[in-house]
């Protein structure tokens, strides 16, 4: 999947790759998911939860990049 919203509080930006975990249903009962990311390496970079309107599925008009994780203070 890819994150359609920046989270600045985890150092995510808008089109980073993440793996689904696990389903949740919010307080306010919106669709919610954990969500795992990781370095270029494939390490576990950590885990976020993330509203289901706030992702995509990858296709084939969708490119790889990498980029420097940095989380906000």
């Amino acid at each position: 999947m890819i994150l359609g919203t920046d989270l600045p509080g985890e150092g995510l930006r808008r089109g980073d790759i993440v793996k689904l975990v696990d389903h949740h249903v919010a307080p306010d009962g919106a669709d919610a998911y954990s969500v795992e990311f990781f370095n270029a390496l494939g390490e576990t970079a950590g885990v976020a939860c993330v509203p289901v309107c706030a992702l995509r599925k990858l296709d084939s008009h969708s490119v790889l990049t990498a980029r420097e994780l940095t989380v906000a203070a």
